[in-house]
């Protein structure tokens, strides 16, 4: 069984928030994978279904982000879930804002639910480190990510959140390679502008064509037929 498990703050206040993209990753899995209603336990909501035939236990932690560890801890103990087969989903200031890494173990950048899920389960767990950027001052931050993504955001904060979702199922094979680069290649392909749509040639009316030749015979046999008719009516005249 994966536990896989978003980081987040509860509550709608939070919902929309930057830190909050580590919800809405699992949030969006259980969508796509129609995983039935969360429901309270190991002090978060957990929604428990199937990827690829995997089994696979979704977590958001109801404990506030800097205590998120508690609840990971305990559904890891309870399940008894290898480190290898537990994935966490978090929002990444080092990361460009569209950009998705997934790596195992190292260290936690200051990201207080990374420090408190390893204090309480070790840290060679998986991480898929989702890029949200970095206001450009250390002062800024905490203001930048308890605030919600600007609506310019969604541009790449919805297909960003549809390509982890359909590439889910390489995470339940646990291969993370193999779903970080498609997630990159759904990106984007959503990034790629549309193909302009052929038109149609409008149909274009035949123009006469002109022989020079044929227009100087069509005068000449005309100018034959004024002479005749002028000579027939001379001889008339004279035998009159």
């Amino acid at each position: 069984m994966f536990l896989i498990v978003g980081l987040g703050n509860p509550g709608a206040k939070y919902e929309r928030n930057r830190h909050n993209i580590g919800f809405m990753a699992v949030e969006r899995i259980a969508e796509r994978h129609r995983f039935p209603a969360w429901r309270r336990k190991f002090e978060g909501l957990v929604s428990e279904g199937t990827i690829d035939g995997e089994r696979v236990l979704l977590l958001k932690p109801e404990t506030y982000m800097n205590d998120s560890g508690r609840s990971v801890g305990e559904a890891a103990r309870f399940l008894k879930i290898d480190l290898a087969d537990i994935i966490l989903f978090h929002d990444e200031l080092d990361l460009d804002p569209g950009r998705l890494k997934v790596k195992v173990g190292g260290g936690n950048a200051g990201h207080n639910g990374l420090r408190s899920t390893s204090a309480h389960i070790g840290n060679e767990y998986a991480r898929v480190r989702i890029g949200i950027g970095h206001p450009g001052s250390k002062d800024a931050v905490i203001h930048y990510v308890l605030n919600d993504f600007a609506k310019a955001e969604s541009a790449w904060v919805e297909p960003m959140l549809d390509a982890i979702a359909a590439a889910a199922p390489w995470l339940a094979k646990g291969k993370a390679d193999r779903f970080q680069s498609d997630v990159a290649r759904l990106t984007s392909a959503a990034d790629e502008p549309p193909a302009p749509k052929p038109v149609a040639a409008k149909p274009v009316a035949p123009n006469p064509i002109r022989h020079p030749a044929g227009e100087r015979a069509a005068k000449a046999k005309s100018a034959i037929a004024e002479n005749l008719k002028k000579w027939l009516a001379s001889k008339t005249r004279k035998h009159d």
